[in-house]
């Protein structure tokens, strides 16, 4: 059991519960509510930004490309981009798969929610301004465009599921130890760990605040793989990792799909 704080569907406020993440059930008022028989909403806020290529094999498929022209070099500082405030959605809800579009790709990854306004701040102490950890689903279409925004292909309603809630920070004595995993219709599709990642947690936060700021309900994607997996009509999406719980939802087409 630890802490985390839900969001009720159609309530803006934060509520802290024991979440149990095995279970994905949580106990409010000494009572136990499972997560798909009393849905919640996603527990963030704020703006959500994404980081790609933070994980060390993933950076070594992308070496040959980065030292070809125009870039000569591989990134010396984060590649961020954003998912809008239209992609949020939670735990349940159904992700829309786009008239024309065959299959959608499954981008897991540890959600860092901020706690402190933070600008400027030193690695040593980035995790005086974590709030604490989500699970994000960062649904895109299929496309091979790392070099330029990818807008059409990331910012669709929807496609961004968070949640179930947040676990409070002090919960997760490492964050940078916590290993990711998709499964497709029950099925292991990809593994991820995080002590691989080229900037962990902490120099994340450090170097993204070198040059902008992160403020309190912001929410930092650490990474997604470039080989994720790819789903269809029909597929149920289920992104766990451990100490956190997990996050389940299921692709629907266009036209039959609804989101609040």
């Amino acid at each position: 059991m630890c802490l985390a704080n839900i969001k009720h569907q159609y309530v803006n406020e934060l509520i802290t519960v024991k979440a149990n993440p095995l279970t994905n059930s949580y106990y409010l008022n000494d009572k136990s509510y499972d997560i798909n028989t009393f849905p919640v909403g996603s527990p963030v806020s704020g703006t959500v930004y994404g980081t790609l290529l933070n994980y060390q094999e993933d950076l070594l498929q992308m070496e040959e490309k980065f030292l070809q022209k125009p870039y000569d070099a591989p990134p010396n500082a984060p590649i961020l981009y954003i998912k809008p405030a239209n992609t949020i959605s939670y735990n349940g809800a159904p992700i829309l798969m786009p008239k024309g579009i065959k299959t959608l790709e499954i981008g897991a990854s540890l959600g860092v929610v901020i706690g402190k306004r933070a600008l400027a701040i030193k690695e040593g102490e980035a995790f005086n301004y974590i709030a604490g950890y989500t699970i994000v689903n960062d649904v895109s279409i299929p496309h091979e465009s790392f070099f330029r925004p990818a807008v059409p292909y990331k910012a669709r309603d929807g496609f961004c599921p968070i949640g179930p809630w947040i676990v409070e920070a002090k919960e997760i004595k490492d964050p940078n130890r916590l290993t990711i995993k998709i499964f497709v219709n029950e099925e292991l599709k990809l593994v991820k760990h995080n002590y691989t990642l080229v900037r962990p947690v902490a120099k994340l936060l450090a170097d993204i605040t070198e040059f902008m700021t992160l403020d309190i309900g912001d929410t930092l994607l650490v990474g997604i793989s470039t080989n994720s997996p790819q789903v269809t009509i029909g597929d149920k999406v289920r992104i766990q990792i451990d100490q956190i719980g997990f996050l389940e939802n299921y692709i629907v087409e266009e036209e039959k799909g609804w989101l609040p």
